[in-house]
């Protein structure tokens, strides 16, 4: 019973509110309401739309949260450093918006279309962890430091390297081994591998996050200047859209799986 106005696009609304639940939903919509008759409007736009997913996944703005001149820099160049390098890999999701205005503990976020894949290969799965680095690499590359801002990435990124070993078989030296019980058989009482495996997993842990995160600053290197162009972007404007991302660096020459669906629908 809220008139949707002609831009908004169901399809993308679909995928950037992928996960919520019916509840999640109906709060958003609210949200976009509220936001529309603040904004003298007779339909909810898009632009409303938007804004209230971001409100319902990270929350409000917080407007009283103030930072330094330093600190705005630093998450500008940190966000756009996973903008960048998720624009450029073929198998990282594409990006939707890059936002650095405070909204509830987060000093920035980037969004993205998520790719509801029936299979996972290890190239999506690398690219992927490549593109979460990529917010600490620029930290380090422009910046020569580290700040806590990446604690939601290392942990993201360390999991993701965890299954890969542990679960999925996908390492060297721990190749085609899962060690995931799907049965849920809760009686084992230790690890169902020896102290020697398990450093072995760790190494291998380590081994792959190391690669993507020296992928990561080898990225941002090569491509400094678009990078440094999207992060003053930020610091200009707080918040950019794959459009501004596509000036740039071009256009992805990779398809979506979406795009390739539609295609041979």
């Amino acid at each position: 019973k809220k008139p949707l106005g002609e831009d908004v696009d169901l399809a993308t609304l679909a995928k950037n509110t992928s996960g919520f639940s019916g509840a999640d939903l109906e709060n958003m919509l609210n949200e976009a309401a509220l936001l529309a008759a603040r904004r003298d409007k007779t339909h909810i736009g898009m632009a409303e739309v938007e804004d209230a997913i971001v409100k319902v996944i990270v929350g409000t703005e917080k407007k009283s949260k103030v930072i330094t001149d330093k600190e705005k820099r630093l998450t500008a160049y940190h966000e756009a450093g996973h903008a960048t390098i998720s624009w450029l890999l073929e198998h990282a999701n594409p990006l939707v918006k890059v936002t650095i205005v405070p909204r509830g503990e987060a000093l920035g976020a980037a969004w993205y279309l998520p790719e509801e894949r029936q299979l996972t290969t290890k190239e999506h799965l690398l690219d992927e962890m490549c593109a979460t680095l990529g917010g600490r690499a620029a930290e380090e590359v422009f910046f020569g430091t580290m700040s806590t801002g990446a604690m939601n990435d290392l942990e993201r990124v360390t999991k993701r390297a965890y299954a890969m070993v542990t679960y999925f078989g996908m390492s060297d030296k721990v190749k085609n081994m899962s060690f995931y019980d799907s049965t849920g058989n809760d009686y084992n009482f230790t690890k169902p591998y020896s102290e020697k495996t398990a450093e072995l997993i760790d190494e291998e842990v380590k081994q792959i996050i190391s690669a993507q995160y020296r992928r990561a600053k080898e990225l941002l290197e090569t491509h400094r200047e678009g990078h440094n162009r999207l992060a003053e972007m930020l610091v200009e404007r707080e918040v950019i859209f794959a459009e501004d991302v596509e000036t740039v660096f071009g256009k992805r020459p990779w398809k979506s799986r979406t795009e390739e669906l539609l295609k041979n629908a």
